[in-house]
Order: C-alpha cells, then structure tokens, then sequence
C-alpha cells in the first residue's frame, strides 16, 4: 500500500505543471461475481468463484490540450472472498478440500479515454486501459499466504455531468482482466511454498462504478 501511495504522490508531483488540464477522479462502486477455475491435471485443479463486492480508488488524469483525448494513472482497490474447491494429490491425502480463500486485488492501470462533449455539463466518454494487478490470497484456516502480479486490461465508459465549472458526478460500468500470466500464478492451495495448486484462471470483473471528479482551476 506505502508503494501504490507514493506511485500516485509523485505522479501528483510530476503533473502541477500541467494543472490547468489536471483531473482528480474518485470512484466507489460494486464489481459482480466472477467464476474462475483451472484443470492442471485430473489430480491437481480448482474450481470456484471470487465473490463481488464494494470497490473503490481514485485517478490522475490529463486532458491533452485542444483535444477530448485524456490519460489517467488510476489506483483501486477490491477486499473479498474465494470460496475454492480444489484437489492436490501431494496435499490432504489426495481428498478435495474447500476453503473460502480472503482475497485482496490492487490495480494500478494507465487508461486513455475519448470525450464526446454533448454541451458544457454531459460529457460521455469511453476508454482502454493497461496496467497489473497486485493479488494477495490468504487461506484462513491455516494462515498461509500467497499472492501475484499479473498484467491486466479494461474497458470502461459512461459519463461526467458538471455540476459546476471544478466539480462533477461520473458514472461508468467497467470491465477489468487479470490475464493468466506463464510460469505460475496465485496461489490456492493448504501447503507451503512449492507446494498445492499454483495455477491460475483468468479473471473478468464487470462492475459499476460512481464518484466526483474535481477539475483543477484554470
């Protein structure tokens, strides 16, 4: 968390030269179930699904100037459960266990977004981003934890309205992806390190999402 912190205060930093086109975006919104599962083999696989729930963060963007083309470095955050079934032949006898798994995911994406101005207080927008996602598991019936970093994309549109000339309300639906990355991945398993089912399956979280923007004064 001390990282993401600073990420975001030195793009702070490097951004009060360009304040006149300088965006904070805040977001809170609720993200939908999604299943995951992954069959290494016929003894070693899990199945499940990570539960929706709240999500929030916050986004420095910059508006390129004369254009509706914007970039934004964007920070969010999503705490919830697995519940996972799984089966390892090197762990619990060769028996399929469950556990519901605390998950914790942490995107820091880069998103470039196009306006299309209707007038000076709608202004709907769509936009593609890139980035990673910062996984950290835990199995709460024995302490273990595990997570990863896998790259990650999304999609998102919606809409600002200005309710005056700094501040405004943007509504969006959002899809983001953590893509299963090669050599391994998060880890859903009971044993230690090296041990348990280390593979991973990709992961969609649609979801919507609210919150203010605040407009630098020009």
């Amino acid at each position: 968390m001390k990282k993401i912190t600073l990420i975001l205060c030195l793009a702070l930093m490097a951004s009060t030269s360009f304040s006149q086109e300088l965006r904070l975006n805040t977001y809170a919104g609720y993200v939908f179930d999604d299943k995951v599962d992954n069959y290494y083999s016929s003894n070693s696989y899990f199945e499940g699904k990570i539960l929706g729930g709240f999500r929030w963060g916050a986004g420095l963007e910059y508006q390129l100037p004369g254009t509706t083309k914007a970039f934004e470095l964007q920070y969010l955050n999503q705490n919830t459960t697995a519940p996972i079934r799984y089966l390892d032949s090197g762990i619990g006898g060769g028996q399929i266990q469950e556990a519901d798994f605390d998950l914790t995911a942490n995107w820091i994406m880069l998103n470039g977004t196009n306006y299309f101005p209707v007038n000076e207080k709608v202004e709907p927008f769509f936009g593609f981003g890139i980035g990673m996602v910062i996984f950290d598991v835990t199995n709460p019936k024995n302490g273990n934890n595990d997570g990863g970093t896998k790259f990650a994309w999304g999609l998102r549109g919606g809409s600002n309205f200005w309710v005056t000339e700094q501040v405004g309300i943007k509504i969006q639906a959002s899809l983001l992806s953590a893509v299963q990355g090669a050599g391994g991945g998060i880890y859903f398993g009971t044993g230690g390190t090296g041990a348990g089912i280390s593979t991973y399956s990709t992961m969609y979280q649609f979801g919507f999402d609210g919150g203010l923007v605040f407009r630098f004064p020009q």
